[in-house]
């Protein structure tokens, strides 16, 4: 583990109170989590926790994003999977983190004791049941990377990023955000292009050929405004139910 900074937030401003892991706590549940819950905060490239390690916490994103990364054998890194605000971090029942996990941009977590916190899912259902509705929704998620990676073209895998993204910033739900929607993107080109398995030149040809078209408009080094979201759902190459088009 690496050295953090501290911060603090209260539960009843906390930006991801209605969809992280206690969203159907009452109050006297989030009085017991409460007590054992401390904030850490990470800078743009720190570690949160490499693979293998011990994990003394469990969390939630709350401010930010994070990366998961494995690396293999001969020293190859992949980067497997995204962690965006109300994400869970780590896994009951499981000591040690199975990924490097790290800080892609400043971020804040809420970190629970795990043995408190392991404790209370069996005494408090509320929690074992949004946690259980959690990991659901990632493996629906890990489903549709599956197919974005092996299927879709360039083209429409940077579009479903950026509808992802977009759709995490504005709500944490699959609600279509508003027109003109505005966020920043949260990995580098770099980073972008071995998340989607694409060279650096293809990312950057098809941001741009994007913004040619009028389907996003840039600004600064990572802003991004869709000025019509509906548009940008369907360079995704999925249709309106979910699906492919084909």
């Amino acid at each position: 583990m690496t050295d953090m900074t501290f911060t603090r937030i209260q539960c009843d401003s906390c930006p991801i109170r209605h969809r992280a892991v206690c969203a159907r706590c009452d109050d006297d549940e989030l009085a017991l989590l409460e007590a054992i819950k401390y904030y850490r905060s990470f800078e743009p490239g720190q570690t949160i926790v490499w693979s293998g390690d011990q994990m003394d916490f469990l969390g939630s994103v709350v401010e930010g994003i994070a990366t998961l990364n494995q690396t293999m054998e001969d020293g190859r890194t992949q980067m497997v999977g995204l962690l965006l605000p109300s994400d869970f971090v780590g896994r009951p029942g499981r000591g040690t983190a199975a990924y490097d996990t790290v800080a892609a941009t400043k971020l804040t977590m809420c970190c629970f004791r795990r043995a408190p916190f392991e404790e209370l899912m069996v005494r408090t259902p509320h929690i074992a049941q949004r946690l259980l509705e959690m990991t659901l929704d990632e493996l629906d998620a890990a489903r549709e990377w599956m197919l974005l990676l092996g299927r879709k073209t360039a083209r429409e895998k940077i579009a479903s990023l950026l509808v992802i993204i977009a759709r995490r910033n504005s709500t944490g739900t699959k609600a279509t955000p508003t027109d003109g929607a505005h966020f920043d993107l949260p990995l580098t080109r770099e980073a972008t292009a071995d998340y989607l398995g694409l060279t650096l030149e293809t990312v950057s040809r098809q941001i741009s050929a994007l913004k040619r078209d009028g389907v996003i408009v840039l600004e600064g080094k990572r802003g991004i405004t869709v000025p019509d979201f509906h548009r940008l759902i369907e360079e995704t190459g999925d249709d309106t139910d979910g699906g492919v088009l084909v």
